[in-house]
C-alpha cells in the first residue's frame, strides 16, 4: 500500500514523522510530503521517503507578514502540483491544511483522501478558515480525530457525517525518551531544588497560562517552570507571575526534552480548549504524573488512571489540587505507573494498525 502524509505547513513534524515511521514499519510504503519545518531539526526519516514538495516559495520569518504572503502566493501552484504528486499515492491522508480557505477545492479527488482533524475547530480562526474547512471535509472520504469529544465535536459543529468520523488515538512521543544525544538542562533550571510543575510547549492563549499563574499563587517550596516559544504577548504573564514562576521563551529542541521531562514533578496543561495535545503525550512517554483541564480528549487520558482533572478555567481548584498533589508523593507515583500503563493504548503500532484498517476499507469501498 503506498501511502503520502501530507503536511505542506510542517506544523507537526513529531507527530508526522512519528505516524510515518509506524506506518512504514507495518509494511506501508510511505511518503511524508511536507514543506521546511522553521524552528529547528526533525528526526529522521525511518524507513519512509520524505518529499519537501511544499514551502519553496517561503519567504521572511515564521509569523511575518512575508510569510504569510509567500504562503498565500505559493498555496495555488504547489497545491495543484501535488495533485499530480498524489497519482503515485493508493491514499493520501492530509494532516494540515495551510490555507483551507483555499486549498479545499485543491485536494485531490481521484484516490481515497483522509484528514485528520488535529483541531477540531481553529481556536483562533482566521475568516473563511472554518467555511473552508466544512468543505475539505465534505470532500474527504474519512476525517480522523483523536478523541471522542472531538468526533462528537466535528459532527456538531462542521456537520460531518457520523459515519465519516473515525476516531484514532494519538501516539505516545517514546522516541523521546529514547534519545541518546540528550542536553542538560539550562543553567538556570539546573540550580533549582525541590518540586517543579512543569507549563510546556508553545505559549497560546487558549493553553490557560493565566489561569495556571492565578493558581500558582500562594504556593510556595516549589517553582512552576513555563517552558516553550511565545505565540502572545507574555509581559502581562511575567508581570502577574510570583517569584517561584520561571519562564523559557524559546524553541526546545528534541535533545533538550528529556532533562525537562525527567527533572519535573507534575506536568500541568490549564487549557481552555484543545481536543489532545502532543505535550500531553511527551509528558505520558516520560512517565511524568499530569494535572489537565477537563476539556476535550484530557478527561481520556485522566479515565487510564494517567492524570487527574480540573475544570478548566478554575483557578481556586487548580490551585487546591496543586497544593494537594505537590503534597502527597504516593499520589504522583499512582499516576505516572497509570502513565506507564496507557502508554500501551497510545503505542504507535497500535494507532498505525488503525489507520492502515482504515485504509484498506477506503481502498476496497473506491474499487467496488
Amino acid at each position: 500500500m503506498r501511502i503520502h502524509v501530507v503536511d505542506p505547513p510542517a506544523y507537526t513534524p513529531p507527530y508526522d514523522r512519528a505516524l510515518c515511521a509506524a506506518l512504514a514499519g507495518a509494511g506501508a510504503k510511505v511518503t511524508l510530503c511536507s514543506g521546511p519545518f522553521s524552528y529547528g531539526d526533525v528526526a529522521a526519516a525511518d524507513g519512509y521517503q520524505v518529499d519537501q514538495c511544499f514551502g519553496g516559495m517561503l519567504r521572511g520569518r515564521p509569523g511575518s507578514k512575508l510569510r504569510s504572503a509567500s504562503r498565500l502566493a505559493a498555496e495555488l501552484p504547489e497545491m495543484l502540483r501535488y495533485r499530480r504528486t498524489a497519482r503515485r499515492a493508493d491514499v493520501v491522508h492530509f494532516q494540515w491544511l495551510p490555507l483551507p480557505q483555499l486549498g479545499a477545492s485543491l485536494l485531490p479527488t481521484d484516490r481515497p483522501l483522509v484528514i485528520t482533524a488535529h483541531d477540531v475547530v481553529p481556536r483562533e480562526p482566521r475568516p473563511g478558515q472554518i467555511a473552508g474547512l466544512r468543505r475539505a471535509y465534505a470532500r474527504a472520504d474519512a476525517v480522523v480525530v483523536h478523541s471522542e469529544d472531538g468526533s462528537e465535536r466535528l459532527q456538531r459543529e462542521l456537520g460531518v457525517a457520523a459515519a465519516r468520523c473515525h476516531v484514532i488515538p494519538h501516539g505516545s512521543f517514546t522516541h523521546l525518551a529514547e534519545i541518546q544525544d540528550r542536553a542538560p538542562l539550562p543553567p538556570e533550571l539546573a540550580e533549582v531544588e525541590g518540586p517543579v510543575v512543569l507549563c510546556f510547549g508553545l505559549m497560546r492563549p487558549y493553553k490557560g497560562l493565566d489561569v495556571a499563574i492565578e493558581a500558582w499563587r500562594g504556593i510556595e517550596n516549589a517553582e512552576l517552570w513555563i517552558v516553550g516559544m511565545p505565540r502572545m504577548d507574555t509581559a502581562p504573564l511575567k508581570a502577574a507571575a510570583p517569584s517561584n514562576v520561571r519562564f523559557v521563551e524559546r524553541f526546545v529542541e528534541d535533545r533538550e526534552i528529556p532533562a525537562l521531562f525527567e527533572r519535573v514533578d507534575l506536568a500541568l496543561l490549564a487549557y481552555r480548549e484543545i481536543d489532545h495535545s502532543g505535550v500531553c503525550f511527551t509528558a505520558l512517554a516520560f512517565g511524568v504524573p499530569m494535572l489537565l483541564s477537563d476539556v476535550g480528549g484530557f478527561p481520556e487520558i485522566a479515565a487510564a488512571g494517567a492524570a487527574e482533572i480540573v475544570p478548566s478555567g478554575d483557578a481556586p481548584a487548580l490551585r487546591s489540587s496543586l497544593q494537594r498533589l505537590l503534597a502527597d508523593a504516593p499520589a504522583r507515583q499512582r499516576l505516572a505507573a497509570g502513565a506507564a500503563a496507557a502508554r500501551e493504548l497510545y503505542d504507535w503500532d497500535r494507532v498505525a494498525a488503525l489507520h492502515l484498517e482504515l485504509y484498506s476499507k477506503l481502498i476496497g469501498g473506491r474499487s467496488r
